[in-house]
Formats: structure tokens, C-alpha cells, sequence
């Protein structure tokens, strides 16, 4: 390798999916790691989180009902199919919840 190369360090070639509440119970864990060579929608984030966790018995429905956040940004009313999420940066699922 020469001095000028360099080879992608972990956070260039994972996004981060961080769970919290009931996606975090429902997943069973804290955040997931996805191995990426290349920008990903949201929707093909949700999609490998569903197969990452196939024994979840309510993990489509929960995730259906979170607010998602890309990098801390608001996905808001954007199409989730629309929204690119590259390697590096981090998506967040969070439920609805209630209290004050």
C-alpha cells in the first residue's frame, strides 16, 4: 500500500441504526451495524433491519409507527424511498410515545 492509499475506515462503510423503546425491545438490542459500499434509502435501511431481526414477532409494525431520523435530521413527510442514508452516517427509530 503506499503512503498516498487508503483503505475506508468502519464508519465509511456502516450505517449506524440505533433503536430506541419499543424498537430497542423489539430488536433485542441497542443499534445495528450495516455494512454498505454505498448510499442506502431509508427504505432499504428498514428493509435489512426487518431481516436482521426475522424472529421479531412485532418489529414491522413498530418500526412502521417511528419517527426516523437521519444523522439527527427529521425524516418527516419525505419519501423514505427517496431519502439516501450513506455510509458513515446513522439512522434512528424512534416509537411514538406518551407522557410529559
Amino acid at each position: 500500500m503506499s503512503p498516498n492509499s487508503s483503505t475506508p475506515s468502519q464508519n465509511e462503510t456502516q450505517i449506524i441504526v440505533r433503536y430506541w423503546a419499543s424498537a430497542r425491545a423489539a430488536t433485542g438490542v441497542n443499534e445495528d451495524r450495516l455494512e454498505t459500499e454505498s448510499a442506502l434509502s431509508v427504505s432499504d435501511v428498514r428493509a435489512r433491519v426487518l431481516a436482521l431481526h426475522p424472529d421479531s414477532d412485532n418489529l414491522e409494525r413498530v418500526v412502521a409507527s417511528c419517527s426516523v431520523l437521519v444523522d439527527e435530521e427529521p425524516l418527516g413527510r419525505r419519501d423514505p424511498g427517496t431519502v439516501l442514508v450513506s455510509p458513515g452516517q446513522s439512522v434512528e427509530f424512534l416509537p411514538p410515545f406518551a407522557g410529559g
